[in-house]
């Protein structure tokens, strides 16, 4: 058996990497095709006809192996003309490729039909393409793409036809019933909504294309899935950090012996606040960069701006966002009625058992009153006399215990969204707070794992080892949660 890497056997690897060039009628989608499959947001995309006008390859890479190759190419101009010549040098079946082969490499080709020439060239000679055509379902079926794709069947290679609905129309089964007269597989595919698991479907169909790529793109699914894996647990981990730097961060200042600490309380509970929100960009930050959306723009809507830290609607202290990401009154009571029977317990023990158990019940009725605290009740500014003289004000660590829960689900909003982006998307990645119904309410099991860790964090204090066990649970519990939201289809 030969070396394995990854759980890949490398005689995968080592196979010729499949080339696809995308092809097609001009604004039908191809570069968009291209982005998402090489998940390249460098690929330009645009509404204009004719953006494309040069052949250009995008391989797909992870960790420095590419995977395989997609190339975007111009849209056809003159396809009948072009058939036309393909016609008058070609006498049989068997000298049709040659014939095109032929016809990119005319003197003066070039100039009269330069898209055809640059559009065809990845389709002739040493390491040509597979052949990737791709339609607009939402636009009739026409028989002026039929010299299109009886030029695509003359260059004899593997091809495979995708219908691209753009707009809201559908015209799919006729398009359906005229590609598969000339594409052996036809697949429904959209650019900009397609989910993870519908890409690698399309890879796997790439594989019936030839023989020859069905191993190399067998090995690609499997490495795509592990790299997804590898991305949500980055994601994961910039999650659950996020949640435990804020269960730890206070905000301070210092006084003299004779300052007046009222003045400061309001201006140092805003820099709390403030310093919350940066965290939270830079945690969205880590998990844009983690998918790899470096150019991706967002956008909270109804945001207003104190300097550049939001404030509104999309805030992360608005009554709207913990109303929608916190948990609801009943789970935040059971929340807090858990931890707060553990402490009324304590009274039964010490009690032997006298007082009949009464100590959990009351525990568990003061921690679920203690539970329903809103953003009003974020954290207390305390002022504390220092031992060498003078005054320190401080703000922080939040005791709230449906922060946690507030900042986990506007993480996990975000996350969908982003998990869910292809990078054929050009638009503002838009978090709009009424979008959160769509999130799934976490389950018993994922409530008690989150409260644990959150527990742990609280109790870690200055231990080390204590802090990175808590830091591990909470990433663990968050990480739990990521991949139940992508089995249940919101990422």
């Amino acid at each position: 058996m030969g070396r394995v890497v990854w759980g890949y056997a490398m005689d995968d690897f080592d196979a010729p990497t499949p080339r696809f060039a995308v092809v097609g009628h001009p604004n039908k989608g191809k570069s968009s095709i291209v982005a998402t499959l090489a998940a390249d947001d460098a690929v330009k995309v645009s509404p204009v006809p004719g953006t494309t006008t040069t052949s250009r390859a995008f391989p797909m890479t992870v960790d420095g192996r590419t995977l395989y190759e997609l190339v975007d190419t111009p849209g056809f101009q003159r396809a009948r003309a072009v058939l036309g010549w393909l016609k008058e040098n070609a006498d049989s079946a068997d000298e049709r490729p040659a014939a095109v082969a032929a016809f990119v490499g005319a003197p003066g080709h070039a100039e009269r039909f330069p898209d055809e020439v640059e559009l065809l060239r990845p389709l002739v000679g040493d390491g040509a393409a597979g052949i990737l055509y791709v339609v607009d379902g939402s636009v009739p079926y026409g028989p002026e793409y039929e010299a299109e794709m009886e030029i695509l069947r003359w260059t004899g290679r593997p091809s495979l036809a995708l219908i691209n609905p753009i707009g809201a129309a559908d015209h799919t089964e006729a398009w359906r019933a005229a590609l598969g007269q000339y594409f052996r597989v036809v697949r429904v595919f959209n650019a900009l909504t397609a989910e993870f698991s519908k890409r690698l479907e399309l890879l796997r169909a790439f594989g019936q294309m030839d023989e020859a790529w069905r191993a190399p793109l067998d090995t690609a699914v499997g490495v795509l899935e592990d790299d997804r894996a590898r991305r949500r647990d980055d994601a994961a981990d910039a999650i659950g950090g996020l949640i435990v730097d804020a269960l730890t961060y206070a905000e301070t200042k210092k006084l003299g012996r004779d300052d007046d600490a009222q003045p400061h309380r309001a201006r140092l509970l805003d820099a709390y606040k403030g310093g919350l929100r940066r965290k939270e960009r830079r945690c969205r930050e880590a998990v844009e960069a983690a998918y790899a959306l470096h150019a991706v723009q967002r956008v909270e809507p109804d945001a207003e701006h104190d300097g550049h830290d939001a404030a509104g609607v999309g805030d992360l202290f608005s009554q709207e966002a913990w109303l929608a990401f916190g948990l609801r009154k009943r789970d935040l009571i059971w929340a807090g009625a858990g931890g707060g029977a553990v402490a009324g317990g304590a009274v039964d023990i010490a009690a032997h058992g006298a007082s009949l158990f009464m100590g959990v019940a009351i525990g568990a009725v003061v921690g679920g009153a203690m539970g329903w605290l809103g953003a009003d009740k974020l954290a207390d500014v305390k002022l504390m006399h220092q031992p060498l003289g003078g005054k320190l004000l401080k703000c922080g660590p939040t005791k709230n215990p449906n922060f946690p829960y507030v900042l986990l689900g506007r993480a996990r909003h975000h996350h969908a969204e982003v998990a869910g982006r292809t990078h054929a998307q050009r638009g503002a990645l838009v978090l709009d707070t009424a979008d959160a119904g769509a999130m799934n309410p976490l389950d018993d099991v994922q409530r008690k794992a989150l409260a644990a860790g959150y527990k742990r964090v609280s109790k870690a204090g200055d231990n080390a080892e204590a802090q990175r066990e808590a830091r591990f649970a909470v990433v663990s519990a968050v990480r739990d949660v990521l991949v139940d939201d992508e089995r249940r289809g919101r990422a």
